[in-house]
């Protein structure tokens, strides 16, 4: 494998009309660790946070916008259409299955999902989820569930599993996925095409779906804003940003997020973002106490009491 390939998801990111209400549920329901609470760096006056594994490794990080003012999405095709969690063996879905119950969490029960087991749920405002057990799953490593969660480690989400994207333009947009970002076809079938990434297994998987009937959605709180791929360094960013000029394909040019350098390109009406491995989230906040301040960039910190008084505060300690 060549230093600057693409190694699987990175993260993804979604849209909350309510950053409280969607960190009680990513942290009590869902069991995952808030490890970064900051801004939205192109618009500081709103919450940008980051749930992931105990450590905050790449790969393993839903994070979201919090965006209150704005419309609820309107679902249809076009779009990233279901994020995915993994979780470690079949008995993780039952357990999840009888939390899910006891919270009251929309759910669609335990199905097959192309030979492995899932359960697709929904957070309140409509956001579209879905649990992957890694049973029978190889390739990309999980990471590490959050030690000190509600969910027992060895029944918790440690890491995102398949990103669905659905489109109407499925073949041009399958063809882009494997000339230009190098994937792999596991596996075809009449609407839907699996594709993989690096060394495959569930955490480096797009489940691309074919959609040509619905309509067009309408982003709003309670969907996918971007999906991201990982790659090793800067060195490998600086590749791929060269291969977006090579390719002509607009681009936002090398971005510095401090916690990992950013490349963002639209293909059709899908934002796709290429991040660094690294710094990481612990380069501004001791792993012990990991998303319970608000952290700001270095750029940032000179309008640090500006953003405090602008944005609506909201206790993120823990015991």
């Amino acid at each position: 494998m060549k230093d600057t390939e693409l190694l699987g998801l990175h993260h993804v990111t979604a849209m909350t009309d309510d950053a409280e209400r969607n960190y009680k549920f990513f942290t009590e329901v869902l069991g995952m660790r808030l490890v970064k609470k900051t801004v939205n760096q192109d618009d500081i006056h709103t919450y940008h946070t980051f749930f992931a594994d105990d450590k905050g490794s790449a790969g393993t990080d839903m994070t979201f916008f919090d965006f209150p003012n704005n419309p609820k999405a309107q679902h249809g095709t076009n779009a990233i259409t279901r994020a995915s969690f993994r979780v470690p063996s079949d008995a993780a879905l039952d357990y999840y299955l009888k939390r899910f119950e006891e919270f009251g969490v929309k759910n669609e029960g335990i199905i097959d999902l192309f030979g492995h087991k899932a359960l697709p749920f929904e957070e309140s405002d409509g956001q579209r989820y879905q649990l992957v057990s890694d049973e029978k799953n190889k390739g990309v490593a999980g990471g590490t569930p959050w030690l000190h969660g509600p969910v027992p480690s060895e029944m918790a989400i440690y890491g995102l599993g398949p990103i669905e994207i659905t489109v109407s333009y499925f073949e041009d947009f399958k063809i882009f996925l494997m000339q230009v970002y190098g994937m792999k076809v596991l596996e075809d079938g009449e609407n839907y095409s699996i594709l993989e990434m690096g060394e495959g297994g569930h955490g480096a998987q797009v489940i691309l779906r074919k959609d040509e009937t619905s309509q067009q959605e309408r982003q709003g709180y309670g969907a996918v804003h971007h999906v991201s791929f990982r790659v090793k360094d800067s060195q490998a960013i600086r590749h791929w940003a060269e291969k977006y000029q090579t390719l002509h394909i607009p681009n936002s040019g090398w971005v510095d997020r401090f916690y990992f350098e950013a490349l963002y390109a639209r293909v059709g009406h899908i934002l796709i973002e290429i991040s660094t491995d690294g710094p990481g989230f612990a380069t501004d906040e001791p792993y012990e106490t990991l998303g319970e301040s608000l952290s700001l960039p270095p750029f940032l910190e000179p309008e640090r009491e500006m953003i405090e008084n602008t944005i609506r505060p909201f206790d993120t300690k823990r015991p």
